[in-house]
C-alpha cells in the first residue's frame, strides 16, 4: 500500500490531479528530491505497466526513492541521474513522457532556461509540464525572495521553449501553479 505523505506548503492530491495521468502512461518527477511526494502517488496513477522516472541530482535521495519503491514492488519507478541544467544529459528518450513536473526546482538554479528546454525536449508533442514554484512575495518559509521566480518571467522562459500556458492554479498559500503544454 502507498503511504502517501501530506505537506503543509501544498495540497499534493491537487497538483496530482493536474497530471491528468491515465495508467501505463510514462511521467517525470524532475527534481524529485528523497520523499517521493509526487513519485509514489503517480506510481500508483500508472499503473504497473507505466513508469515513473524519478529524476535528481542527488545521488542520496535516489537511493531513498529506490529502496522504498522495492519495498513496496514499485517496478515502475525508475530512479534518473540527471543534472536538468544541461541539454540531453537527462537519459530519458527524447518526445518519450506524457506529463512532467518541475516542484520547488526552478528556485535553486540559475538557468532556469536550461532547465525548461530540458525537461521540454523529454515531453511527447501535446505533452503537460507542470510546474510549482515559490511565489515571488515574502513570507515566513521558503527561500529569499530574490531566488523565487517571478510567474510572468517564467511563462515567458516557457513560451521561449515551445510551450503554450494552458491554465495557471493556486498551488498553495505560498506557491503558485502552471500548467503547460508543448506544441
Amino acid at each position: 500500500m502507498i503511504k502517501q505523505r501530506k505537506t503543509s506548503l501544498f495540497d499534493i492530491d491537487k497538483i496530482i490531479d493536474k497530471f491528468d495521468v491515465e495508467a501505463e502512461q510514462k511521467v517525470a518527477d524532475l527534481g524529485c528530491g528523497n520523499f517521493g511526494y509526487f513519485v509514489f502517488p503517480l506510481a500508483k496513477k500508472v499503473g504497473k505497466e507505466g513508469k515513473v522516472f524519478a529524476v535528481d541530482i542527488m545521488k542520496d535521495s535516489l537511493k531513498e526513492i529506490q529502496a522504498k519503491a522495492r519495498e513496496e514492488n514499485l517496478i515502475q519507478i525508475k530512479p534518473v541521474w540527471s543534472d536538468l541544467e544541461i541539454y540531453k544529459a537527462t537519459k530519458i528518450e527524447s518526445e518519450s513522457v506524457d506529463s512532467a513536473s518541475l516542484i520547488n526546482v526552478l528556485n535553486k538554479s540559475h538557468k532556469k532556461p536550461s532547465i525548461i528546454k530540458e525537461s521540454t525536449r523529454i515531453l511527447k508533442h501535446g505533452g503537460r509540464l507542470i510546474i510549482v514554484d515559490w511565489k515571488k512575495e515574502d513570507s515566513p518559509l521558503g527561500p529569499n525572495n530574490n531566488q523565487r521566480v517571478k510567474k510572468s518571467e517564467l511563462i515567458d522562459i516557457c513560451l521561449n521553449n515551445g510551450l503554450k500556458l494552458e491554465e495557471e492554479f493556486e498551488a498553495g498559500s505560498y506557491h503558485y501553479g502552471l500548467i503547460l503544454i508543448k506544441v
